[in-house]
């Protein structure tokens, strides 16, 4: 009560929160993998729902927990966000509020690069193993621009061709 503050102290945690872009990463594969095992494996299905009636769990599943630290970054900058808007500009925490802010929305961007890196590797995956693994054609800096139907024009005789383009 005597120096209500808690910019100083997200500041000093805020840069950890990139660590959570690994997790956003592998969080699709990780709920396919939960979906999959409860599908396949009596067992596992009985211990899941064994575990998610204990009281400590809330009555969520295993799925809502999971989710829990994908919502977590957007959430601190929205309430951040808030704590500003209300926060006198005078305040002796505005400085350190605005700099956690700040660190917050670059983890919230990294986590949204990783996501968007992720999808990108995935969809080049799929293309891979569609043109018959090719090779050279997956490569980390490969980065999917836009794909479609086009018609290619022949020269001699103005006839056009169905093709299916990958940029």
């Amino acid at each position: 009560s005597t120096t209500p503050r808690i910019g100083d102290i997200l500041q000093k945690l805020a840069p950890f929160l990139k660590m959570y872009g690994e997790y956003v990463k592998n969080f699709d594969n990780a709920m396919e993998l939960v979906k999959t095992w409860t599908e396949r494996s009596p067992q596992f299905k009985f211990i899941i729902e064994d575990i998610q009636k204990e009281k400590v769990c809330g009555n969520l599943t295993l799925q809502h927990h999971m989710l829990e630290p994908v919502q977590r970054i957007p959430r601190y900058e929205m309430l951040l966000k808030d704590y500003l808007r209300k926060l006198p500009q005078d305040s002796l925490d505005w400085k350190d509020a605005e700099k956690s802010l700040e660190i917050i929305s670059t983890a919230a961007s990294h986590s949204n690069s990783a996501i968007r890196k992720m999808e990108n590797l995935k969809k080049l995956l799929e293309i891979y193993e569609m043109l018959g693994e090719e090779e050279d054609i997956v490569n980390p800096s490969n980065e999917l621009i836009k794909e479609g139907q086009i018609l290619k024009l022949a020269a001699r005789n103005t006839s056009a061709q169905e093709r299916y383009l990958f940029l």
